[in-house]
């Protein structure tokens, strides 16, 4: 039972190096220039060794944007979140645009897969994920609009708001235009971040509306 058990641990371990290891190629050179061969030789095995974990590159790319989204979902589920609902908004920016490059790549990724029909089960069980993480994202911002820390609105309107920000965000993080007007990259996520945070929030935009409601 014990050899066994060894055995399923390292057949983990490797299964996770192929990903950390295809991750990093797809960033560095592009997917599409990327081959299993390429990443077997990376990871120091043979290519029939990866179709022993994977399918399919495809296979690859989805397992890599799982791994995300459930990433995302122990992020929201987390003690940090339960204490304190305030901290979701800042936590959920600050996940989303961690790091452009691999938000950009997950963006690609799935755009390939959907269009080619690759894996319907597995984009069935990516599309569950992204259910259950919305839902209970709108479920937390619902108990904030019912405190009156939030503006009254339909819940998924704040979520939506959120995700054109961080998508926006990423498409001109990687403009060739702005690329070369936003000097300072880190400073501009960290200014969006914020401008997110507050994003929605009641008592904000009651205090921007009083001076025009005393002028009238």
């Amino acid at each position: 039972m014990q050899k066994e058990s060894r055995k399923v641990r390292e057949f983990r371990r490797r299964e996770q190096e192929i990903l950390d290891t295809a991750l990093r190629l797809f960033l560095e050179q592009g997917e599409d220039s990327v081959t299993v061969e390429m990443i077997a030789d990376e990871v120091g095995i043979g290519k029939g060794t990866i179709y022993k974990h994977f399918k399919s590159k495809a296979e690859i790319y989805l397992r890599l944007m799982l791994d995300y989204e459930r990433d995302l979902a122990t992020l929201l589920h987390s003690e940090t979140i339960e204490r304190d609902k305030e901290a979701l908004s800042r936590q959920y920016f600050a996940f989303r645009m961690s790091d452009p490059d691999r938000y950009r790549l997950f963006d690609r990724l799935e755009e390939k897969v959907v269009k080619s029909s690759q894996m319907p089960e597995m984009i069935d069980q990516l599309h569950h994920i992204r259910a259950s993480n919305f839902n209970h994202l709108t479920g937390v911002i619902q108990e904030r609009i019912d405190e009156g820390k939030l503006e009254d609105v339909p819940a998924y309107f704040h979520y939506c708001a959120a995700w054109a920000l961080v998508h926006g965000a990423m498409a001109m993080y990687h403009s060739p235009f702005w690329q070369e007007v936003i000097e300072d990259k880190e400073g501009y996520m960290r200014f969006l971040t914020d401008i997110g945070v507050r994003m929605g929030n009641k008592s904000k935009r009651k205090k921007d509306s009083e001076p025009a409601e005393q002028a009238g």
